[in-house]
């Protein structure tokens, strides 16, 4: 083995601190808001999150300090992860330029999901919470919440959007050998749950609802909530991603001129862009999500609710209603209608651009990057692909070089594929 290849996969490729945007936006972050006049959202807060998570929600410092014990458990599980040159991909799109990956799928979960269940299962432990609860789509979130939460010894119980639960039942068999309680959403756990079933007991659930059902069942069992995206601690966990990226390009003596990323609610992606915004002005940076869940293109920048119940706070995101229920697409962790508000912002201000790909596509996209590179991707981590693969068609003379963010590994999403 290379000595540059140890040093690319070396501990101390993991960064010291987390990284949070806020501080590096062009304008203050809009904050959240209560909606309702008898009860207050940002209040219940309190109840439900870890205190420090709480904390690294609203903190303006840019940088936060890592815990020994974090850093720890990210060496076990995997951390840093890979960053590739695609060199086969390369030469069959017979592209001027230089692409590289980095592969989040090489977690112990395989996904990027694992970040910030760890700091968040970490901090709920430390407050001696008699569990952790979640909402998860796909069923990377909740794969990456059972493990933390097993890896502190505590209980979990997972909501999983129904569609998904049925999608993809080895998901569940992932998390139940994580010793985790999973059941589809909506639910008979909750009242939330068993209300939407009444209504509809076919409800393919949504993650809005998936929300609604964890946070009460966190305040009715003393148990914390794990934010799985969209706020802002959530992201500034994920930043280990973009800042090991951004070691591993330098060992290589590289940088890149692109940036390409999928998008449900934003963890991955910020987590991935963020760090690169302060050092380079001029990176060009694309946030991809699939045309079945258009809320770039024809959602609306505004304050909307981040859950169907209208439980936690209304942010101010790009939206396309809290009550929008997307088709049963093939990319669950993409059904989300919204997007996190410092993303939101920085699209709104134009410094990050967005795309929109098709099922097609993505197909298309998985099977060129399995057949190229060998790896099979997760049908998210597809649409970022596509976009990389679009544009490096339209300019591959112009020798830039381009790094995706592949955010899990398809090993458990084959089912897409089966027609």
């Amino acid at each position: 083995m290379s000595e540059e290849f140890k040093s690319l996969l070396s501990s101390d490729i993991i960064p010291e601190n987390w990284y949070n945007v806020t501080p590096d936006l062009p304008e203050p972050l809009p904050p959240p808001r209560d909606t309702k006049s008898d009860f207050s959202s940002i209040n219940l807060l309190n109840k439900i999150l870890p205190k420090e998570v709480l904390k690294q929600e609203f903190t303006f410092k840019r940088y936060e300090k890592i815990p020994d014990e974090i850093i720890d458990k990210y060496i076990q599980i995997g951390r840093p992860t890979p960053l590739i040159r695609a060199k086969n991909l390369e030469k069959y799109l017979d592209y001027g330029g230089k692409i590289f990956f980095k592969f989040e799928g090489a977690t112990a979960t395989g996904s990027h999901k694992i970040n910030t269940a760890i700091a968040q299962a970490y901090y709920a432990m430390n407050e001696n919470a008699n569990g952790v609860t979640t909402e998860t789509g796909a069923g990377q979130w909740g794969s990456a919440t059972a493990l933390a939460a097993s890896l502190y010894n505590l209980k979990s119980q997972i909501f999983m959007v129904r569609v998904s639960y049925e999608q993809k039942p080895l998901r569940k068999v992932v998390m139940s050998l994580y010793n985790s309680s999973v059941v589809p959403s909506p639910s008979n756990l909750t009242e939330f749950g068993r209300k939407i079933l009444s209504e509809n007991p076919d409800h393919p659930g949504t993650l809005g609802i998936g929300i609604s059902e964890a946070v009460e069942y966190a305040l009715d069992h003393n148990y914390r909530y794990m934010v799985a995206s969209v706020m802002n601690a959530a992201l500034t966990h994920q930043s280990v991603i973009g800042q090991e990226s951004i070691k591993q390009m330098e060992l290589l003596g590289e940088f890149p001129d692109v940036l390409f990323g999928c998008v449900g609610g934003g963890s991955n992606f910020g987590g991935f862009a963020f760090p690169f915004i302060p050092i380079n002005d001029d990176i060009e940076i694309y946030a991809t999500t699939a045309q079945e869940v258009p809320k770039f293109s024809q959602g609306e920048y505004k304050y909307d609710l981040m859950d169907t119940a209208g439980v936690l706070p209304a942010v101010r995101m790009y939206s396309l209603g809290a009550d929008f229920v997307p088709p049963k697409i093939y990319a669950g962790g993409l059904r989300y209608h919204g997007a996190a508000p410092s993303l939101s912002l920085l699209i709104n201000h134009g410094r990050i651009k967005s795309d929109e790909v098709t099922e097609e596509q993505v197909k298309n996209a998985i099977k060129t990057f399995a057949n190229t590179q060998g790896f099979i991707i997760a049908p998210e981590s597809g649409h970022a692909v596509a976009t990389a693969i679009k544009y490096a068609r339209e300019h591959k003379d112009e020798k830039k070089t381009l790094l995706i963010n592949v955010s899990g590994h398809g090993l458990l999403d084959l089912s897409i594929f089966s027609d």
